[in-house]
């Protein structure tokens, strides 16, 4: 697996965009970093800058986006909605594949006493990088912000992790937050107010750390301490949660500002729920919430599925449509567009060149498609039309699937034709996948046709290319009738369980599936044909063979129960 990591820095300028885009000039610089957000916040006066890459590459887009900030910025002019403690405020690095927590920890250390080291710049190591327990929690590093410094780093017990004396450079810079953490969620929730101390009440209510106990429960009684002298807390309503509220001018709105640090425990869409209920119990209303910076795509589609759960709505539905619920749920679009394109990690990561060249065949139209098999060209053939005649059962299946679960006086059986059509979609994406790999593969053989066989040791070389991508070419079809025969069972289900007048569709997917299946057995077929050695794909044979007889047999069946649906 790639090892792949993301950073997230929040840089103290958000109004002046030659300085931005100077210092986002300086991360990109790197080769081998994808610049995928930049969110800058005239309010707060503080931009988010979110990149990915290889790890080495991406601690050097970092220290360069830093040393951009310290030549930019001017800490001591500095003034903004957001609390921050350094041109560079926040900088975490954060695990996304093939590399842990621990190794980003230590990676963020190494970069703190680099930046401190080369650039004069004092660090707190915070979260899974911090070296004391307590400056886990950024709030502890950022304690007292910016101008608090002079007298935490005169003090041995606060003074930064890497730093010196107070001196000119550290006045310009302040300090930067260098940390190792998972992902985290930032998020605005928009209220029906203008009033800082009301959402600053619901922030909270509803963040774990809570409010200081008072005497009678009141918001202005005298501060309840336990026998040692220690203030006491009232835990708030959300796991792993921080937020404060405060007052956006450009909005005219005030908010409470959330970060979500543990997404596993509290969802967006549970912190959205709860940041509602807590507004309305004291007389507010959420109107919306806005997204800071990016978001994974599970974050998203989560909320779409608890909403349509809440709806009693088929989740057999597509991706981009799940998500279009997600938004409208929580009026993400409510300041302003949202664009899933634009904050969705996993999509700002994919190359749109690369996409467009692996799966170009299931971006054509139908009559695109339709013109391409028919040119000269050998691909896309029967392999790639097989797939997507397998795709087209699973489709039917999953369309007769949506409708019964939405059919009036079936609503108490709603979930059991969700389950139905979310396995449907689950097969329709793997076929589909199927329709540019069937074709790859054909190119894949061609390819190995085109090798060099001019020496024995070259000849030898192709011969084997040759083998080995027919082989692959002869398995990818069985593929096919492997994720085809499983839109049977789902044909058979809606033929006899699905929305009577919607039988013929689940005739027709199983017909579908069937042409996929038999189809695709010819290509496993005439692939295996051209081995020099028919050992290895005996098994493929075999398997082919199996799958043909239980198709047909599921297929009668659903023609019967279709049959018997059908009063003429």
């Amino acid at each position: 697996m790639k090892r792949i990591i993301e950073c997230v820095p929040n840089y103290s300028e958000g109004r002046n965009k030659a300085v931005i885009d100077r210092i986002v000039a300086s991360i990109a610089s790197v080769e081998g970093v994808k610049v995928l957000n930049v969110d800058p916040g005239e309010a707060t006066n503080r931009t988010v800058v979110t990149f990915v890459g290889e790890p080495e590459c991406v601690v050097e887009a970092a220290f360069r986006g830093a040393e951009k900030a310290k030549e930019l910025i001017d800490m001591r002019v500095h003034h903004g909605a957001h609390p921050r403690s350094g041109a560079t405020d926040v900088l975490p690095l954060i695990p996304v594949s093939g590399i842990t927590l621990e190794e980003c920890a230590v990676l963020a250390r190494d970069l703190a006493k680099r930046l401190y080291t080369e650039l004069g710049i004092p660090c707190y190591c915070y979260e899974a990088a911090a070296y004391k327990s307590e400056r886990r929690n950024l709030a502890v590093c950022r304690a007292g912000e910016y101008e608090a410094l002079p007298e935490k780093m005169a003090d041995p017990a606060r003074r930064p992790d890497f730093g010196g004396a107070y001196d000119e450079t550290v006045q310009r810079t302040g300090a930067t937050n260098v940390g190792a953490r998972n992902f985290l969620v930032a998020v605005n929730f928009n209220l029906n107010t203008t009033s800082t101390r009301r959402a600053m009440a619901v922030a909270f209510d509803v963040r774990e750390k809570g409010r200081k106990a008072r005497e009678g429960g009141s918001l202005t009684g005298k501060l309840l301490k336990d026998a040692e002298g220690n203030q006491i807390w009232i835990p708030g309503t959300l796991k792993g949660c921080k937020a404060i509220g405060w007052y956006i001018d450009e909005y005219g709105i005030a908010q409470v500002s959330m970060n979500i640090t543990a997404i596993d425990a509290t969802p967006l869409h549970v912190a959205f729920e709860e940041v509602s209920r807590a507004a309305a119990a004291r007389g507010l209303r959420v109107t919306g919430a806005e997204i800071v910076g990016l978001v994974p795509k599970t974050v998203l589609l989560q909320a779409g599925r608890f909403y349509l759960e809440r709806q009693q709505r088929s989740l057999g539905i597509s991706e981009e449509e799940i998500i279009r619920i997600a938004v409208k749920s929580m009026s993400l679009d409510d300041l302003g567009p949202f664009d899933p394109k634009k904050k969705v990690i996993e999509y700002l990561m994919e190359d749109d060149e690369e996409k467009a060249l692996k799966e170009r065949l299931v971006r054509m139209s139908v009559a695109g498609f339709t013109a391409e098999t028919a040119s000269e060209s050998a691909a896309p053939g029967g392999g790639s039309v097989s797939a997507l005649m397998g795709a087209l059962g699973a489709a039917l299946g999953t369309m007769v699937a949506n409708l019964s679960a939405h059919k009036r006086g079936w609503d108490e059986r709603w979930k059991e034709f969700s389950d139905v059509a979310e396995q449907g979609q689950a097969l329709i994406g793997e076929l589909l996948a199927l329709v540019d790999e069937d074709t790859a593969a054909f190119n894949r053989i061609m390819d190995a046709f085109s090798l060099p066989k001019g020496t024995e040791e070259e000849k030898a070389a192709r011969g084997r290319a040759i083998e080995e991508a027919t082989l692959y070419a002869a398995s990818v079809p069985l593929r096919t009738m492997e994720a085809s025969l499983k839109a049977l069972p789902l044909a058979l289900e809606m033929a006899r369980k699905g929305n009577p007048a919607s039988a013929s569709d689940a005739g027709v997917a199983a017909l579908a599936a069937l042409a996929g299946i038999r189809g695709a057995r010819l290509n496993v077929r005439i692939n295996a044909a051209g081995l020099s050695d028919p050992a290895p794909a005996k098994p493929l044979l075999e398997r082919a063979n199996e799958i043909v007889k239980e198709a047909l047999q599921i297929e009668q069946q659903v023609l019967d129960a279709v049959e018997a649906n059908i009063k003429l």
